[in-house]
């Protein structure tokens, strides 16, 4: 039996995390140890990509939500910039058919309106056409950074206020989340990053309180579905306490 099937096995289905989070992260330096050009990484990440979304939806996992463009990469150079923003809309465009094969429902958060207006014609056509898929959502963070989204939140908010449709005393921590780009969304119980890179670079801040961390120090190209089991089982390893002790959650 191959690893990943060994690995599959052990997987309790009850404790599965209803949403998983990825920083995919190395693409860059996997290309370069090859003596290859950034772009190349890159395109050889469509492959985790599909992979890790599979394997997701196999499991029975609900979000997927893929770090895959931060409001900080638009300071990388611009033939990569470019290159990344063209390799997205032929991504998109290409996938489209197999997420809808597989009853997978696209949704993107983040400052979409930066986005150049093919890329961003081409991520809604794609976000609309598999709109009624039920079996999981794949969310891509694109030109997005959590204190974007904390800032915009902020504001929406700081205008209802003035508009006198949010009395300021009744903001909860509810509240506030209903304003994030991940609104309807439960937050992710499980982050995963690759690289060895052990932060979460202003990815989902909020929506990150009470996740558990695993890191690992593969990357992002090499990342496969025997990868995604481990991260896992890590994770149905740990005890999740949120405050409490040890007795009172054994006790539940």
């Amino acid at each position: 039996m191959e690893l990943k099937e060994q690995l599959k096995q052990q997987i309790d289905m009850a404790r599965l995390p209803q949403h998983i989070a990825i920083i995919m992260d190395g693409n860059g330096r996997w290309a370069k140890e090859r003596g290859k050009q950034r772009i190349f990484g890159h395109q050889s990440a469509i492959q985790s990509v599909r992979e890790v979304s599979e394997a997701c939806a196999e499991l029975g996992v609900s979000y997927l939500t893929l770090y895959a463009f931060s409001t900080e990469n638009w300071n990388r150079p611009l033939a990569e910039v470019t290159g990344l923003m063209t390799l997205l809309a032929q991504t998109i465009k290409a996938e489209t058919a197999t997420l809808n094969k597989n009853n997978i429902r696209l949704n993107a958060i983040g400052d979409l309106g930066s986005l150049p207006k093919a890329n961003y014609e081409q991520l809604m056509q794609a976000i609309d056409g598999t709109s009624h898929n039920t079996r999981m959502t794949l969310t891509l963070a694109l030109s997005y950074s959590g204190r974007w989204d904390l800032t915009q939140a902020s504001r929406r908010m700081a205008q209802e206020v003035a508009a006198g449709r949010l009395v300021p005393e009744a903001i909860t921590d509810a509240t506030l989340a209903s304003y994030l780009s991940t609104a309807g969304m439960p937050d992710p119980e499980l982050l995963v990053r690759t690289s060895g890179e052990e932060r979460i670079s202003n990815f989902l801040l909020w929506q990150l309180a009470y996740s558990e961390l695993y890191f690992t120090p593969k990357y992002w190209p090499d990342f496969r579905k025997a990868d995604l089991y481990e991260a896992i089982l890590n994770y149905q390893h740990r005890e999740r306490r949120f405050g409490k002790t040890s007795e009172q959650v054994t006790k539940q």
